[in-house]
């Protein structure tokens, strides 16, 4: 008899501990031995006989936990039909003009928003000379007080060439600059009746995000706070409750003013976020929108992968505390 890793083990005929190891399926190449609490040499595995009494620990290196599960290297965001392997809408609103390509390129954004304003004299530069060709414009309806403006923002970006996304904003509130959820809903069933893909900006609220899928939303875009201020994911759990009943793509907007908020929206489950003051006020934009990209795309991987649970008390070891020298 001898104990091996604490437990009691019958020998039926004498045994070198390289024939052990063989036996019971033990690479011993992988392995450490401690035979009566001396560490055995590796070159005396075949020559060292296991004995009556003998206690043998054999111990190797051993991973903290499970595996992930695979990414799905198909993972795409699909609005209205149309597919896109980048998370991350840029805004345009407070960017330099010499600077809008820089930061798409560097954000690896597919979508960047567009505001419609009147044309100035004298031929200034225009911003689509300096969007990448093959980026989808998302003309917003900024400025809008009620459906109806929003409508007419909508139609005349869509005569500037823009395509058939439209981003809806209905503001009459000047100081918290808070959509107005109800003439929301309206333009949105009035843009989706023009044939429009509406990406509808709303306060986070289940049952207008159930409307806007009704009137015809291809997206539902929540606040985390308010427009600009940096201020992170105040709605949380309110967003939270859109993305695990809503059928649609959740794109958490406005608020965002870090990567480390972008990349907590996207393992909430988020589909996708949009920021823009926080990258345009930044001490080196582009650096800041390259950081924004990656923070995405590893909150993404993280909701992907399955986040590890949350214990409210006590603690877990993350490498076994049994099994080891005979406890």
């Amino acid at each position: 008899m001898i104990t091996v890793n604490g437990k009691k083990k019958d020998l039926e005929k004498p045994m070198t501990v390289t024939e052990y190891l063989n036996e019971n399926s033990y690479v011993p190449a992988t392995v450490a031995i401690e035979l009566n609490e001396e560490i055995l040499e590796r070159e005396l595995y075949g020559k060292t006989i296991l004995r009556e009494g003998d206690i043998m620990e054999i111990v190797q290196f051993m991973g903290g936990g499970s595996g992930l599960k695979e990414e799905n290297k198909e993972d795409k965001l699909v609005i209205g039909g149309h597919e896109f392997t980048s998370r991350f809408i840029l805004g345009s609103g407070k960017f330099s003009l010499d600077l809008v390509k820089a930061c798409v390129e560097k954000a690896g954004a597919q979508i960047i928003t567009l505001a419609l304003r009147r044309a100035n004299e004298g031929g200034l530069a225009n911003i689509l000379d300096y969007i990448p060709k093959d980026v989808t414009l998302l003309p917003n309806t900024s400025g809008a007080r009620t459906a109806e403006e929003a409508l007419r923002i909508a139609k005349l970006s869509r005569e500037l060439g823009c395509g058939d996304f439209v981003k809806v904003e209905v503001i009459h509130d000047s100081k918290y600059l808070l959509p107005d959820n109800y003439e929301t809903v309206r333009a949105t069933e009035m843009l989706a009746k023009e044939g429009f893909i509406v990406m509808p900006y709303m306060y986070p609220d289940l049952n207008v995000a159930r409307d806007l899928v009704n009137a015809g939303a291809a997206c539902v875009m929540p606040l985390g706070s308010p427009i600009g201020s940096n201020k992170g994911i105040c709605t949380r759990e309110f967003i939270q409750i859109l993305i695990d009943e809503i059928d649609l793509p959740i794109i958490v907007d406005a608020g965002i003013g870090r990567p480390s908020q972008a990349c907590e929206a996207m393992e909430m489950g988020a589909s996708a976020v949009m920021a823009n003051t926080a990258i345009a006020t930044a001490g080196n934009v582009e650096v800041m929108a390259e950081a924004f990209k990656k923070a995405i795309e590893a909150g993404r991987s993280a909701y992907l992968s399955g986040l590890g649970r949350t214990l409210e008390k006590g603690a877990s070891a993350s490498s076994p505390l049994t099994g080891f020298l005979r406890d």
